[in-house]
């Protein structure tokens, strides 16, 4: 997966590379689905919503520079992957899913792996989490029509929000960059991710 799919397609910050070859992808996705855990495409993983294919995994967490030292918000726990990734390379992880089903099903591989600098909750992701904040990087696994404005108020200066942006069939990946009080935006590619849900996503 590495060798093939992620450092050839532009991942080349290491610790991102480290992180995909260490955490077991199989065990994140159903048991029938194991043989195709670590193929180029995403999986469904259960009440409407997927795992991520690795290279969007990897290009997200590459794009938050992260350094080692970061607390990181993440809105849409799903299968816990990317969590999971996340608490390979900063110091702790927040996230906040909104189906207690799957929260559920990540909480027991946390714990079964040892990740123990993942905290998380349910609740509605669009609105953050306050009571923690601010965050040196925030990042959303679903997509909504907006940048949701708690989430810019919630990051750190500086800091990076990674976030799809546009309708429910396509969106912009948006790259959010808070400096010196001074909010920049852009773009690194189109992707496909399912809706993100919520006062300041979409409408269930």
């Amino acid at each position: 997966m590495v060798e093939e799919q992620l450092a050839p397609r532009g991942i080349h910050q290491q610790a991102t590379l480290d992180a995909m070859a260490t955490v077991p992808r199989e065990l994140f996705v159903e048991d029938a689905m194991q043989a195709r855990a670590y193929g180029d495409h995403p999986l469904p993983i259960g009440g409407g919503q997927t795992i991520s294919q690795p290279y969007i995994v990897a290009l997200m967490t590459q794009a938050l520079e992260l350094k080692g030292h970061e607390r990181v918000l993440e809105i849409g726990t799903g299968s816990g992957y990317q969590a999971a990734i996340l608490s390979k390379i900063c110091e702790r992880v927040y996230t906040i899913e909104r189906l207690d089903s799957l929260l559920g099903k990540a909480r027991k591989l946390f714990d079964r792996l040892h990740y123990y600098n993942i905290v998380s909750r349910i609740d509605d992701g669009t609105s953050g989490w306050p009571d923690e904040a601010p965050f040196d990087a925030i990042l959303v696994t679903a997509g909504g029509p907006k940048i949701p404005e708690p989430l810019v108020e919630q990051l750190a200066d500086p800091g990076r929000l990674v976030i799809p942006v546009g309708n429910q069939e396509v969106q912009d990946l948006q790259l959010v960059t808070k400096i010196e009080g001074e909010v920049q935006v852009s773009t690194i590619e189109q992707v496909r991710f399912v809706s993100l849900v919520g006062e300041h996503g979409w409408q269930d």
